[in-house]
């Protein structure tokens, strides 16, 4: 019988040995429950409707990748934008929240490797004499670490227990967390460039509309010196005289006060424009002016490429499309729960009367495996299931929304681009025009064949028209900024981290400061400190 025991004993821990075995197989080569991903298609369509003698791009007239702005030529343009990948708070939270994603990947990886858990306690007891009994001064040597002889017993015992439980991935539901939290992370590096081409777009706008509040107030300025002129050929006119009317002269004084107000709110929504600019970059309003500089008379030529190239240079898309990534493997998590969860433990446990070295003769050890398999749950898992494929279709529906607004975006700048251009010229014949009948006025006022009102329309007319070209060119730049940005700004989908990548940073400790890193300082190379320089029209 004793033989026949042995004999089983080799038997039993091969077994054993190969159900192990075969359990840590499955772990690590095991399969992934859940669909695997590939990209929805999307509408996109073979040519933009708004492109009409607009130039193609070719592989050397892409954009500058980060410097878009470059193309504008200009030096305080080229200081300020660069601040805002540096300064500007909104794309530091979105960074922050970058970071974030990362730090749950590792979470998520974590799950992959066993828990081990070691503690160590300290007991002292003490038994009384009647609890004892007869047998104290037998008890008192019959243990380590008892202390006592006719009285109590003292006793210390010291426990070591170690412990070690390994959630064995065999139906791939952590590796398809991982590959939802490595897509969502791609996600959030795409937002973050988003964040900063948008905020870059909007400092870009902000700046082209003070530069358009600079040419008004040079254009209110000189438009109140000439006024000022008129008032007092009106007002000589009037006291020599002439057929000059005191409603005149209150009428040429009264285009000098209107003007002058005009003035005023132009110089506030200048300052307003600065305020803007400087919370963009990271700076609070007071720390930053911006010297004056009439708007520039042209906007840069912008290459277009093929509608289907948008899809790689759009970061808003390139965050939906990881979206739909993210949310396809969390069906993989939810379909897992319909199989078993299959675990392994180990413990051993060292106890003894003295607290070091620790001696394999007085531990307790025990390994296990286990597998357990939900029955009934009411249809929960069912709903869970179904909850994250729906959570999937959504995302495919926001991804084709975001592409569909991406192609309207850029058709809308297209437009506005061509139609702008035409607007523009008209407005500079008018100007010109309106010009010449202005001067033909004035010079016939004085020669005293007209009266005073005919001028005063026309140099009514004259300022409209002029306030309407710098309008017109004003809107020609904030489109030419925003057909950059809905082009992507020079971005590419080549710039976000891979998933190897982002799973490779595992880490055992801690990987960013527990505080943020100091603002950098913006150059002021270009920058009028603190108060303003006087605006063009101050300086008269």
């Amino acid at each position: 019988m004793r033989r026949t025991l042995a004999s089983r004993a080799p038997a039993r821990a091969a077994a054993s040995i190969n159900v192990g075995a075969l359990i840590l197989n499955l772990a690590l080569t095991g399969c992934s429950i859940g669909p695997d991903y590939s990209r929805e298609a999307a509408p996109v369509p073979a040519h933009f409707k708004e492109l009409k003698g607009w130039k193609h791009a070719t592989p050397s007239d892409d954009i500058a990748r980060g410097d878009w702005w470059t193309v504008y030529k200009d030096s305080a343009l080229n200081t300020l934008l660069p601040q805002i990948e540096v300064s500007n708070q909104t794309v530091a939270a979105a960074g922050a929240a970058y970071e974030e994603a990362r730090a749950v990947i590792r979470e998520a990886q974590a799950a992959l490797f066993p828990v081990a858990t070691v503690g160590y306690t300290v007991t002292r007891t003490r038994t009384g004499p009647l609890a004892v009994g007869s047998n104290t001064s037998a008890g008192a040597g019959s243990f380590g670490g008892v202390t006592g002889g006719r009285g109590a017993i003292y006793r210390t015992t010291y426990t070591v227990p170690i412990s070690a439980t390994w959630d064995l991935d065999v139906w791939g539901r952590i590796r398809r967390q991982v590959e939802s939290n490595t897509s969502g992370a791609q996600a959030s590096a795409a937002d973050l460039d988003n964040a900063k081409l948008a905020a870059q777009a909007q400092l870009a706008v902000a700046y082209f509309n003070l530069r358009a509040s600079d040419s008004l107030i040079a254009l209110l300025a000189s438009t109140i010196v000439e006024y000022k002129k008129t008032y007092d050929i009106v007002n000589n006119q009037y006291k020599a005289g002439y057929a000059v009317t005191a409603g005149d002269v209150a009428t040429a004084d009264a285009q000098i006060a209107t003007t002058e107000a005009q003035l005023a709110n132009a110089r506030l929504q200048r300052a307003q424009f600065e305020h803007a600019i400087a919370v963009l970059t990271g700076r609070p309003p007071a720390e930053l002016g911006i010297s004056p500089r009439n708007l520039a008379q042209h906007i840069p030529k912008t290459p277009v490429t093929v509608p289907s190239v948008l899809l790689e240079r759009r970061p808003d898309i390139a965050a939906a499309e990881r979206t739909m990534q993210e949310q396809n493997a969390l069906i993989g998590v939810a379909e897992a729960a319909w199989f078993p969860d299959v675990s392994l433990s180990a413990v051993i446990q060292y106890i003894g009367p003295i607290p070091l070295p620790l001696n394999i003769s007085r531990s307790i050890a025990s390994i296990g495996a286990s597998a357990t398999e939900t029955v009934f749950n009411g249809g929960l898992t069912a709903a869970q299931v179904d909850a994250a494929r729906a959570a999937y279709w959504q995302s495919v529906a926001n991804y084709r929304q975001t592409v569909l607004t991406a192609f309207q975006q850029v058709e809308d700048e297209l437009a506005a681009i061509r139609y702008l251009s035409r607007q523009l010229e008209q407005e500079q014949r008018a100007v010109r025009d309106q010009r010449t009948a202005v001067d033909v006025f004035l010079n016939q006022f004085r020669a005293g064949t007209v009266a005073f009102t005919t001028v005063v329309v026309a140099e009514i007319q004259l300022l409209a028209d002029q306030e309407a070209e710098l309008t017109a060119r004003q809107n020609l730049f904030l489109a030419s900024v925003n057909l950059i940005v809905a082009l992507g700004g020079g971005w590419d989908t080549m710039l976000l981290p891979t998933q190897v990548q982002l799973q490779r940073d595992f880490s055992l400790l801690p990987q960013l400061e527990s505080q943020p890193s100091p603002v950098s300082t913006i150059p002021s190379d270009i920058l009028v400190p603190p108060p303003l320089a006087p605006p063009p029209a101050a300086q008269q």
